[in-house]
C-alpha cells in the first residue's frame, strides 16, 4: 500500500491528476462534471463535497490511497465547472435540491458502471452522504463522514442567527453588515432576500458577507488563506445561493429526518470524525449522530471545522486506508 509521505508535512496522500474528466446530463438543464483518480480498477468510492456549492479542489483527491481506490469526485449543481453555474445573473435553483442531487448521485454511480461504493462527505458533505445512503442503502459499501450537518433549526439558528458570533464577533459584525440596522429577524430569510436580488450592488455584498464568515470560522486559528480560496467573485456568488437556498428551506428535510432515519443505515460501517471545535458545525450534532448510530467509530479531535486541519485529516486517511486494507492490487 502507498503510504503518505513522512517527509511531507500533513497525512495526505501526493496530489494526483485525474485520469478521467467528463461530464454527466442529469436533467433539468443540469450538466455536472466529473472526475476519477486513482487506480481504474480499485475499490470504488465517491467524494461528496461541502456547501453545498463549494465544489472541488485539487486536495479532495488526496485522502485516498491511489493505489487502492478508484474515486469518483463531481461538482454539484450550479457550481464549480457544472452547468448552469448558481453566479449567473438568471440563475434559477427550482430544480437544486437536495433530493435533485441524490438522484444525480444515484445516475453518476450508474453511468460509471459501479455496483456500490463508499460514500466519503464532510459538511454539507455528510448530510447529502447520509441522505443518499438512507435512501440507496444497498449501493453503500461504507461512510467516512466529517464535520456533521443534518439541517435541523438549530444548527442553523446556532450558526445564522446568534449562537456562533459570541465566539467571532469581529467576523459576525463583518457578516452583518449587509443587513439593515438594528435587524433582529431570521437573517437566513433576508439574506435570501439580499442574494437574489438582481442589482449586483446589493447581492454580490450580501454573497460576500454571507462566504467570508464561514471561510473565517472554519479553522481552529484563523486562517487567511483559507478566506483568500473563497474571494473569487463568481464562486463567491454561487456559493452564497446555493448554500443559503438549500438552508432557507431546510435542505426539504422534515425536522430532524437524518437522525430519525438512521436505523436505515446501522448495519453499514461508518467513521465519524469531529472537530471539537468545529464552529459552523458544532459537536452536538456529530454527538446526537452518534448516539442514533453507536456502531459506527467516532472520533472526536482537537480541531475545527476543516477537512485539512491536520487531526481531522489524520482520521480521514486512516479511515480509507483502514477501508481498503484488504482491496486486491491489479
Amino acid at each position: 500500500m502507498t503510504k503518505p509521505d513522512p517527509q511531507r508535512p500533513g497525512p495526505l496522500y501526493p496530489p494526483i491528476e485525474p485520469y478521467l474528466t467528463g461530464r454527466l446530463d442529469v436533467g433539468d438543464g443540469h450538466s455536472l462534471y466529473f472526475e476519477e483518480v486513482g487506480n481504474p480498477d480499485g475499490k470504488p468510492a465517491v467524494f461528496i463535497h461541502g456547501g453545498p456549492g463549494g465544489g472541488l479542489v485539487d486536495d479532495y483527491r488526496r485522502y485516498f490511497d491511489p493505489e487502492r481506490y478508484r474515486v469518483v469526485l463531481f461538482e454539484q449543481r450550479g457550481c464549480g465547472r457544472s452547468t448552469p453555474h448558481a453566479s449567473a445573473p438568471d440563475a434559477d435553483l427550482s430544480t437544486n435540491t437536495t433530493w435533485h442531487l441524490v438522484a444525480d448521485l444515484e445516475k453518476l454511480r450508474a453511468d460509471r458502471g459501479i455496483d456500490t461504493w463508499l460514500v466519503y462527505g464532510g459538511s454539507w458533505g455528510s448530510s447529502l452522504a447520509l441522505a443518499y445512503a438512507e435512501s440507496y442503502p444497498q449501493r453503500v459499501t461504507e461512510l467516512v463522514l466529517r464535520g456533521i450537518f443534518t439541517l435541523r433549526r438549530s444548527e442553523l439558528d446556532w450558526y445564522y442567527n446568534g449562537g456562533a458570533g459570541n465566539i467571532a464577533p469581529e467576523w459576525w459584525r463583518s457578516f452583518e453588515a449587509p443587513l439593515p440596522a438594528g435587524f433582529t429577524g431570521d437573517r437566513i430569510a433576508k439574506f435570501n432576500e439580499l442574494l437574489f436580488d438582481p442589482d449586483p450592488a446589493v447581492h454580490l455584498p450580501a454573497g460576500i458577507a454571507w462566504t467570508t464568515w464561514e471561510a473565517a470560522t472554519s479553522t481552529l486559528e484563523f486562517d487567511p488563506a483559507h478566506v483568500e480560496e473563497f474571494s473569487d467573485p463568481a464562486f463567491t456568488l454561487a456559493f452564497a445561493r446555493i448554500e443559503n437556498h438549500y438552508f432557507h428551506n431546510a435542505g426539504w428535510f422534515r425536522e430532524g429526518q437524518l437522525l430519525e432515519e438512521v436505523d436505515k443505515i446501522r448495519h453499514i460501517p461508518g467513521v465519524i470524525v469531529q472537530g471539537r471545535y468545529d464552529l459552523p458545525c458544532p459537536i452536538t450534532t456529530a454527538d446526537a449522530l452518534h448516539r442514533a448510530w453507536p456502531e459506527a467509530e467516532y472520533h472526536v479531535v482537537l480541531a475545527g471545522h476543516a477537512a485539512g486541519e491536520p487531526e481531522i485529516a489524520t482520521q480521514l486517511v486512516a479511515a480509507t486506508d483502514r477501508f481498503a486494507a484488504n482491496w486486491p492490487l491489479r
